[in-house]
């Protein structure tokens, strides 16, 4: 009884699945026909289907850096950008995923579509966009944000919470009737992917596994098991 209970719990969960892909996903799945020899044009369109299914924070991906003696890191970030040059994202230069990117420029992404069963893994290299890039950014944030960009040294230690908010009080006087210029300290970084691989949830756990790596100007696509 308690066998076929589980078995029926999972035929349903396979069912819930299938809906909330609308088909896309764990029905139809992901052959190489339907992915195409982009992996950036991809990516492009699971990420305007999440988007659009909307998931919460669809843009959310989890970086993962390295210290210089090897030790992983990851934090969750929000995309900024992508194009055929790979992914771009904001930060402090003197935080700690700043100072392992300078340590070892190689990094990754992961993003998780929990609701549409899909993933995306992305590795590569980092490197600093240009500090125009960095300053259209910046000024587009809200005026609150960009004073917080000042007031917080990221990844150092604070004695209190209200450090932090003097910081915040003192910069935000400073700055008064003023446009808030960009830190020097902050900016922005694009990863330039070398390999990008796609993950979508099949039944019976049967999933597709596509993965591009980069050849030359192109890229070869293979499929991995599950």
């Amino acid at each position: 009884m308690f066998r076929d209970s589980g078995r029926f719990e999972m035929r349903l969960l396979t069912i819930f699945r299938s809906l909330l892909t609308l088909g896309r996903g764990a029905v139809m799945g992901l052959s190489e026909e339907k992915a195409g020899p982009d992996p950036i044009a991809l990516f492009g369109r699971w990420y305007e289907d999440a988007r659009r299914a909307s998931v919460y924070l669809h843009d959310a991906v989890c970086l993962a850096t390295t210290s210089p003696d090897g030790t992983p890191g990851a934090r969750m970030m929000l995309l900024k950008g992508f194009d055929e040059r790979g992914f771009r994202f904001f930060t402090n230069y003197e935080s700690r995923k700043g100072a392992e990117l300078v340590a070892n420029d190689r990094a990754a992404l992961v993003f998780h579509w929990g609701v549409l069963h899909r993933q995306v893994r992305v590795e590569g290299t980092v490197e600093r966009i240009s500090e125009e890039e960095s300053a259209e950014y910046f000024h587009s944030r809200p005026r609150g944000s960009q004073i917080g960009a000042w007031a917080s040294k990221q990844s150092s230690v604070l004695e209190s919470r209200e450090q932090l908010e003097e910081a915040y009080r003192e910069y935000d006087r400073d700055f008064k009737g003023l446009e808030v210029p960009l830190p020097p300290f902050w900016g922005g970084y694009r990863l330039r992917p070398q390999r990008i691989e796609f993950w979508q949830g099949r039944a019976n756990r049967l999933h597709d596994r596509l993965v591009y790596t980069r050849e030359g100007e192109g890229w070869e696509v293979l499929r991995l098991a599950p």
